[in-house]
């Protein structure tokens, strides 16, 4: 099912990258660490193998993250929110305002640092009932629940 172009999408805000950046630090460190362990248990191959690992590290820091970032994007029309992520695995998926069961806005300590924050859509159901949109300007996010709240409150009535 084709829900449009990819182009009309909107992008999350470009510090999310910073973001999934530093969280990614922590595979990055285990790619170097891992590589420096295996370079002392088998000495012919050490630089080789550090040197593999700190490239994997680069890449997991600096290039993944910012591929994310590329894939990731959403559309809040009239009565629906598509979100649309992945590289490999593509993800695009549509909430129908008239599924939706509450709506929270999160924000984790990086995230609050730069001024960002996921919204999470809570629909009806058990498979895939929730849809986490993370790299909104915490304004943003906090404009779009009051506009889904509010198409959900007219429903209602």
């Amino acid at each position: 099912m084709d829900h449009g172009n990819d182009d009309e999408l909107t992008k999350v805000h470009p510090d999310h990258v910073r973001v999934l950046r530093i969280q990614s630090f922590a595979a990055g460190a285990f790619c170097v660490i891992a590589a420096v362990i295996a370079g002392l248990i088998f000495p012919p191959v050490r630089w080789y193998v550090i040197a593999l690992g700190a490239a994997l590290a680069l890449f997991w820091i600096i290039r993944l993250p910012a591929r994310r970032y590329a894939h990731k994007g959403y559309m809040m029309s009239g009565d629906r929110l598509r979100v649309a992520r992945g590289m490999l695995f593509r993800r695009d998926t549509v909430v129908p305002f008239g599924r939706v069961q509450h709506i929270d806005v999160t924000q984790n300590p990086l995230e609050r640092f730069y001024g960002l924050a996921t919204l999470v859509v809570h629909t009806a159901g058990t498979h895939n009932s929730s849809v986490a949109l993370a790299g909104l300007k915490r304004a943003d996010a906090d404009a779009m629940r009051e506009d889904i709240r509010r198409h959900i409150k007219r429903e209602t009535l």
